[in-house]
């Protein structure tokens, strides 16, 4: 159970939770079922999901042209391993990506997909100050996936360092982007690209003209 400051209160009752969140005139809220025991926390509910929908749509208005990361896990991941990998989805959601979670199951584990939910569960559960759930949980094949949005403004220089590693591009860009030199230059591959294409239209052109006897009576 976890308190409306965020402190560890231990495991108790039902009637122990109720009671402390009466105590305080709050509501207590199951926010991880799946795991063993399952998790509550005291909060106001009706603010939570004010919050939670308004993060919603920041999530929506950043939604446009956003690079998605993947952290793989095992559904038996040590704690050293895990935390390593959460700190990796912490640097990219950090950087205004998404990170789609795969849960990989391999033989005996397949039957038992409760261990890689409880497991996204708790990484939701760990990071839900700075992302938000943007697919549950979904089996697919020996996989288990979740996508994660991020709720965090990405730090200044983030995207000229997504552009250069070549993870973002700029699209639909208005004049005043261009003018402004907003636009992503051209690789030398490009302008060579672009140069032939007009030298073909010239050649194009000029046999067309070849073709258009000058001198014959309209």
């Amino acid at each position: 159970m976890i308190g409306d400051d965020g402190s560890q209160l231990g495991i108790r009752s039902i009637n122990d939770a109720i009671a402390l969140a009466e105590e305080v005139d709050l509501d207590l809220v199951e926010i991880a079922p799946g795991s063993e025991p399952p998790v509550c926390r005291i909060m106001d509910f009706g603010r939570y999901k004010y919050e939670l929908e308004q993060k919603k749509k920041e999530a929506r208005k950043k939604a446009t042209n956003i690079v998605i990361k993947e952290m793989k896990f095992r559904p038996k991941i040590d704690e050293n391993d895990y935390q390593t990998k959460m700190n990796h989805v912490r640097k990219f959601l950090g950087e205004g990506s998404k990170v789609k979670l795969t849960i990989m199951f391999r033989g005996r584990e397949m039957a038992h997909p409760e261990f890689g939910r409880e497991l996204l569960q708790r990484v939701a559960s760990d990071l839900e100050e700075i992302a938000l759930v943007d697919q549950a949980p979904l089996q697919d094949g020996r996989n288990m996936t979740m996508l994660l949005s991020s709720t965090v403004k990405p730090k200044k220089g983030t995207e000229k360092k997504q552009l250069e590693r070549g993870e973002k591009v700029y699209k639909n860009l208005s004049t005043l982007d261009r003018i402004e030199g907003n636009a992503a230059p051209l690789d030398e591959k490009e302008k060579q690209e672009k140069a032939k294409v007009k030298k073909n239209e010239a050649l194009t052109r000029h046999e067309e003209l070849d073709g258009i006897d000058l001198d014959a009576e309209s």
